[in-house]
């Protein structure tokens, strides 16, 4: 049998490393394994800062880093205006001549790549990771004005991605919701896949451990990720008042959150970590005792998943997909949304058993990651490009 020939394929990213969220990671993710299985990888993406638009060569991947400007409202989201953009991505794709392209949304960058691939009769692919809601704490708007644009965002994702070849998104719900507010009618469920032995306990290996009972959270310090409700959750621990929290990440609502365990009195407990290298991160996620993750607008959360490859119980929201990860009492808990008080009596119930009921828990959530592995989201996303047709696991 003759084997296939490599594939040129362009990502068109409106964030991508050193970027640190869950798409620009996933984007990464992709154009490594898609690297490795021997195709020609680009990337369109917005530079991280002020400048003209440059091509590097990344080890993944060659990124062509294009014309930005900075929001007053993010620490680090780039835009990139049609204007200043639109031509120089259509003289790159262009040169390119790439036999698929796979944008990562429907603004700014991912639009006019599909626009170009449609013109052009190239293969596209379609992958949404966020809501329009998502934009919320963004925009310096009143609720009523952010209700209008939410509106506007669904109704040009459906126009947009309707002239994708495959639409997809990381969850079931994801999907659902594209169905019915984007008015898209074929969505594949595919999630982001993660490479799960990167976050297993090595045979021999051993994990210094902090003196206390740890929560772990890692993630962008932003609003919606509602670290806050963590924080004040913590004091009102009572099996396991000695607790404490290590957050991992950075974002512009560290000085802010800062500021609440300062006024609780309880600014020793909570340890800010900031930004980490992956072996950091690998070993806070091993040394943790559970997880926490009480953001209300997860399309998936990598960080879960990494946290559940890592066999440690879970407590999440009860919102957006994060119920799919939760077998409760099994692997962990949901919480309701807003309510301290039911995260800390969650948070208890989880740090109050043994180690050996822990560490059960902890299995029964490794085992559910396994539905996850990166090497069937790549066999997927692989065959999509090839114009091949798949079904869901």
């Amino acid at each position: 049998m003759a084997k296939e020939k490599p594939l040129t394929i362009v990502i068109a990213a409106d964030t991508y490393p050193p970027d640190v969220n869950g798409a620009a990671m996933f984007c990464y993710r992709l154009a490594t394994a898609m690297h490795a299985r021997g195709h020609r990888v680009h990337v369109l993406a917005a530079r991280g800062d002020k400048g003209k638009t440059y091509t590097e060569i990344r080890d993944e991947a060659i990124v062509h880093r294009l014309e930005s400007h900075s929001v007053p409202t993010h620490e680090y989201f780039r835009i990139v205006f049609p204007w200043e953009v639109n031509k120089q991505i259509s003289k790159l794709l262009s040169d390119i001549k790439p036999d698929v392209v796979h944008a990562q949304s429907h603004y700014m960058i991912g639009q006019r790549t599909i626009a170009w691939a449609r013109k052009n009769n190239v293969r596209s692919i379609a992958t949404n990771h966020f809501m329009p809601e998502n934009l919320d704490p963004f925009l310096p708007f009143p609720q009523w004005f952010k209700r209008i644009v939410a509106h506007n965002s669904w109704k040009d994702m459906g126009k947009i991605f309707g002239r994708a070849d495959t639409v997809t998104t990381p969850t079931p719900l994801a999907a659902k919701a594209m169905r019915e507010r984007a008015k898209l009618n074929h969505v594949l469920p595919l999630s982001n896949g993660i490479e799960i032995g990167n976050y297993e306990l090595a045979d021999g290996e051993e994990i210094i451990r902090n003196e206390f009972p740890t929560i772990l959270f890692v993630g962008r310090l932003a609003v919606e990720k509602n670290i806050n409700e963590l924080i004040e959750a913590l004091p009102l621990m009572s099996k396991v008042p000695d607790a404490i929290i290590e957050i991992v990440g950075g974002g512009e609502q560290r000085a802010h959150l800062e500021k609440i365990a300062d006024d609780l009195q309880i600014r020793d407990r909570v340890r800010f970590l900031g930004h980490v290298s992956d072996e950091q991160l690998r070993q806070a996620y091993l040394r943790c005792d559970v997880f926490c993750q009480p953001g209300t607008a997860e399309l998936q959360s990598l960080v879960t998943l990494e946290a559940l490859s890592a066999s440690k119980p879970v407590v999440l929201a009860n919102a957006m997909a994060l119920p799919h990860l939760v077998d409760e009492g099994v692997n962990g808990y949901m919480f309701t949304p807003g309510d301290r008080q039911d995260l800390a009596n969650k948070l208890d119930q989880v740090l109050a058993l043994d180690e050996q009921r822990r560490a059960k828990m902890g299995e029964a959530g490794h085992e559910k990651v396994k539905n996850h592995a990166q090497e069937k989201t790549m066999n997927s996303f692989e065959a999509l490009y090839r114009g091949q047709e798949v079904t869901t696991h």
